[in-house]
C-alpha cells in the first residue's frame, strides 16, 4: 500500500496572514467546505483567542459535517510565568471545542532569550505544560517547534529538549518549522533525518517561501521520513508565503506515489485553487505550476509539435489528472499544423492541408501585426475561429453607444455610458455611471444583456490590461487591452486592440460577455427572459 502523507491545510489562518487576503466568516466556512471535498486531512481554520471574527467561526463551523477533514484551532504555548489554566488564550482554545489543536513554541535558544525574554528552562516548561494541558483534555495534539531548524543550527541540544519535552506531554506530531524560509533541501533533510530517527512519534513539516524552496524543502523531508506536510492551497501566506499544497499534493501523489487525498479526488485539484483564489479576490499567477491557466500552454513550434506527437514529451503529468487542460497558444509564429489542430477541436473534418487552414493563419498574422495577441486570451481567440468556421451566432448586437466624461477642480472624475443593444427582435436601451469610462460601459452592457441574460450577474472583471503598442505615436499609438473575467467557477480572458482606447476595450468587453453566454449555452444554462422568447438550445 502507498505510504499516507498527511496534508494540513492553513490557508485560513497561515494564509490569512498574507498581505491582501481578508476572510468573512462565510468565506472561511466556503473554503472549510471546499477543502474537506478535496479529502485533506486537517484544516487549520484560525486562532480563537486572537479575534471576534475566529471565536465566531468557530461557534458557526459546528455546524457543518465534514467527510474528511479535520478542524484544528491553532494558539501557542501558555504566557511565560502563567499557569495554562489561567492563560485567557489557552482557555479560548478549549471552547473552540475542536479536536484537534496546533501549538507552536519557540525552539530557537535566540527566539526564547531575546525575543520571548525567557530562560531556556521556562520555555521548555511552558511548551510541556501547554502541551500535557490538552492532551489531558482529551485533544490531539501536534507542536509546531517555530523557528526549529535555525534553532537546531544554533544549538541543537536545546532544539532537541523543545520537542522532547512536547512529546513527552503527549503530542501525536513534532512539526519541524522553517518559520524564517531561509533553509535548503539538504540542511531540510539532514536535521528531519536526526528528528525521524530520535523520535516514535509522527513528524511534519512547515516550511515557508522565503527562499522560493517551500514546495521543495516539504518534499525533501517527506522522503526523510516526515508524514504530516502542512501549507496553504495555493501558497499565499506571511511575506513571501508558505508551501503551495495545489503543487504539493499531486508532486507527491502522482510523481512519487504517496497517499496525499483519495485518489478520485486528485481531479479537483486544480478547480479548488480557482475556487480559493476567487474567494480571497487573489489573481493566481498563470504561471502557478500544475493549477495555473499556463501550467499545460504550449506556443514555441517545436514544443507544440512535439506535444502534439507525444504528450510526455513536453508534459510532466497530464493535465486532465489534475483537472487542468492543454492548452496550444496560437500566434504569428504558429504552424500550419498548430492551427489546423486548434481548428480540429472545433470542427474535426479540418486538417492541415485544408482551404480554411491558411486563411485562418494569414488572418491570424494580420490581427497580430494589428495589435491583437491571443495566446493570453483563448476566450477571444475561441471566438474567432468560430467566426472563421460560420460556426458562431452571436448572442446580441450593439446598435450603438456613448460615454460622457466629467472632470473639474471641485469634485472628483466620473463617466457615463448610454447603450443600445439588440437582442433577437428586441432593442434595449440603458445608460450607467463609473469610475472612469470603460467601467461605466462594462456596466451599461451588463445592466442591458442581464434583462436578457440573468447568469451575466453572476460575472465580474478581475483583471484589466493596457498596453501601448506602438510607442512613438505617443497618443496616437494602438493599444491593447486584455480583460480577465470570472463567473466564479471559470476565468476566461479577451482581447481587444484599437488606436482608440474606448474601442480596444469594447472589443475585449464584447468577447467577454460572448464567451460567458457561449459556455452558458453549451452547458444548457441559458435562457432568454424577455416575454415571447423561447429557451435557447
Amino acid at each position: 500500500m502507498k505510504q499516507q502523507i498527511e496534508i494540513f491545510d492553513s490557508t485560513l489562518r497561515d494564509g490569512a496572514q498574507a498581505e491582501g487576503i481578508y476572510f468573512s466568516v462565510d468565506d472561511k466556512l466556503n473554503i472549510v467546505k471546499k477543502l474537506d471535498q478535496l479529502g485533506v486531512a486537517y484544516i487549520e481554520a484560525g486562532n480563537p483567542g486572537s479575534n471576534p471574527k475566529d471565536l465566531e467561526f468557530f461557534e458557526r463551523v459546528r455546524s457543518i459535517e465534514l467527510r474528511h477533514a479535520r478542524l484544528v484551532a491553532f494558539g501557542s504555548t501558555r504566557r511565560k510565568n502563567t499557569p495554562v489554566q489561567e492563560d485567557k488564550n489557552c482557555t479560548a482554545l478549549i471552547n473552540a471545542d475542536t479536536d484537534v489543536i496546533s501549538i507552536f513554541g519557540k525552539c530557537c535558544d535566540l527566539q526564547v532569550t531575546e525575543v520571548l525574554q525567557t530562560t531556556l528552562e521556562e520555555n521548555l516548561s511552558m511548551i510541556y505544560d501547554t502541551v500535557y494541558y490538552f492532551v489531558s483534555h482529551g485533544k490531539t495534539v501536534f507542536f509546531d517547534a517555530e523557528h526549529f531548524y535555525d534553532g537546531y543550527k544554533r544549538n541543537p541540544e536545546y532544539a532537541m529538549k523543545a520537542l522532547q519535552a512536547a512529546a513527552d506531554a503527549g503530542a501525536a506530531c513534532l512539526v519541524l518549522c522553517d518559520t524564517n524560509g531561509g533553509c535548503f533541501p539538504n540542511a531540510i533533510a539532514e536535521m528531519t533525518t536526526v528528528v525521524c530517527k530520535k523520535f516514535t512519534i509522527a513528524v511534519g513539516i512547515h516550511c515557508h517561501n522565503d527562499m522560493g524552496c517551500a514546495v521543495a524543502n516539504s518534499i525533501q523531508a517527506v522522503q526523510c521520513g516526515a508524514v504530516q506536510v502542512q501549507g496553504t492551497y495555493i501558497g499565499f501566506g506571511e511575506r513571501c508565503g508558505n508551501t503551495n499544497l495545489s503543487t504539493v499534493i499531486p508532486a507527491l501523489q502522482l510523481k512519487l506515489g504517496y497517499a496525499c487525498i483519495p485518489e478520485n479526488k486528485v481531479k479537483l485539484i486544480t478547480h479548488t485553487a480557482r475556487y480559493i483564489a476567487e474567494i480571497a479576490n487573489y489573481i493566481l499567477p498563470a504561471s502557478t505550476p500544475i493549477v495555473g491557466k499556463s501550467a499545460f500552454a504550449h506556443k514555441g513550434g517545436m514544443h507544440v509539435d512535439g506535444v502534439q506527437k507525444l504528450r510526455r514529451s513536453f508534459e510532466n503529468i497530464p493535465p486532465e489528472s489534475v483537472g487542468n487542460v492543454r492548452n496550444i497558444l496560437l500566434s504569428e509564429v504558429a504552424g500550419r499544423t498548430a492551427v489546423a489542430n486548434k481548428l480540429a477541436q472545433l470542427d474535426p473534418t479540418i486538417t492541415r492541408n485544408s482551404p480554411v487552414t491558411q486563411e485562418v493563419l494569414e488572418s491570424l498574422k494580420e490581427l497580430e501585426h494589428k495589435g491583437y495577441q491571443f495566446e493570453s486570451a483563448q476566450a477571444s481567440l475561441e471566438i474567432f475561429l468560430l467566426k472563421k468556421l460560420g460556426m458562431f451566432t452571436p448572442f446580441f448586437e450593439l446598435e450603438n453607444f456613448r460615454i460622457i466624461g466629467e472632470q473639474s477642480r471641485q469634485y472628483k472624475q466620473s463617466s457615463s455610458a448610454m447603450i443600445k443593444v439588440r437582442v433577437g427582435d428586441m432593442s434595449e436601451i440603458t445608460a450607467a455611471e463609473g469610475e472612469g469610462p470603460v467601467h461605466a460601459l462594462d456596466r451599461a452592457l451588463r445592466k442591458a444583456l442581464e434583462i436578457f441574460y440573468p447568469t451575466l450577474a453572476q460575472t465580474r472583471l478581475i483583471d484589466f490590461k493596457v498596453r501601448v503598442i506602438e510607442q512613438r505615436a505617443a497618443t496616437a499609438s494602438i493599444v491593447r487591452v486584455l480583460i480577465e473575467t470570472t463567473d466564479g467557477t471559470s476565468v476566461w480572458t479577451t482581447v481587444g486592440a484599437s488606436a482608440d482606447i474606448i474601442e480596444a476595450s469594447w472589443y475585449a468587453l464584447a468577447d467577454s460577455v460572448e464567451y460567458k453566454l457561449l459556455q452558458d449555452s453549451r452547458n444548457g444554462n441559458l435562457k432568454l427572459q424577455s416575454i415571447g422568447m423561447n429557451e435557447i438550445e
